[in-house]
């Protein structure tokens, strides 16, 4: 015999699922002074990168004998850099149990995004630099209309495009960065540093009417004007893509109009 029973609904709450969008800092060594001194490097001139976002600490990458990180010194150290450390994966045994006994969550369902390998043909070497962060689970994003700027770029000045693309209508001056977590587009000659998908968009592109730059970023690979632009396309209308990802990642340099 079935038998129906009045139920009542708490008054004051109820428990549903829900996913939170992350980003993942993907760790590939304990040495928390190298990591400091890199995010420093990427991660100091721009105190507005994040925005108190929560962070998964992805250890995955630590090598099989590295020791276990010293996750209180570690979360003090990406406080510092408006991060809000909440969970932790890809540990081993001991690992795990002393990120939980910090307070950090064991996620080890929590999907790290990794970029999917393009096919194209390498026209560039980049540098390797420190993987920056990369989104967590899937969020449904706002569209925002472009950052646009219309007045030349000074050295020493900075913009950034935070959730969009940035515009520049005006010549982008040596020593001048500009930074976006989508695309990058000068109408004029790019001769400071352009940083694009600086959140880890590997889609992101650079174009610029006249390629000088000091530096070019897409998604944390980067190129720096130590190593010569191909003569064909030096001072030339052009744009900058990646193939590839993390630490295979390549900047392909290619003419706007082939």
């Amino acid at each position: 015999m079935t038998v129906a029973l009045a139920g009542r609904a708490p008054a004051t709450f109820e428990i549903k699922s829900a996913n939170l969008p992350l980003v993942a800092l993907l760790l590939k060594s304990p040495d928390l002074a190298l990591l400091a001194g890199e995010l420093q490097a990427r991660f100091g001139d721009m105190p507005d990168f994040f925005d108190h976002d929560p962070l998964v600490i992805d250890l995955a990458a630590l090598p099989a004998d590295s020791a276990t990180p010293d996750f209180r010194a570690l979360l003090e150290l990406l406080r510092r850099y408006r991060v809000i450390p909440v969970a932790v994966k890809g540990g081993n045994r001991e690992q795990m149990e002393a990120a939980r006994a910090v307070g950090l969550a064991a996620a080890p369902d929590a999907v790290v995004a990794r970029d999917q390998p393009v096919a194209a043909s390498e026209a560039s070497t980049p540098a390797p630099a420190p993987a920056l962060p990369q989104g967590g689970r899937e969020e449904v994003r706002i569209p925002q209309s472009a950052l646009v700027i219309d007045k030349p770029l000074r050295s020493g000045q900075q913009v950034y495009g935070r959730g969009r693309d940035v515009v520049v209508l005006a010549m982008v001056n040596a020593g001048a960065e500009v930074i976006a977590d989508g695309h990058i587009h000068v109408y004029a000659p790019l001769r400071g540093k352009a940083i694009a998908g600086a959140r880890g968009d590997s889609d992101a592109r650079i174009l610029t009417l006249c390629l000088e730059p000091e530096l070019v970023s897409i998604a944390g690979v980067y190129r720096t004007s130590e190593t010569p632009w191909p003569e064909a396309l030096r001072g030339k209308p052009a744009q900058v893509r990646l193939a590839g990802d993390g630490d295979t990642g390549k900047l392909v340099i290619e003419p706007l109009n082939p």
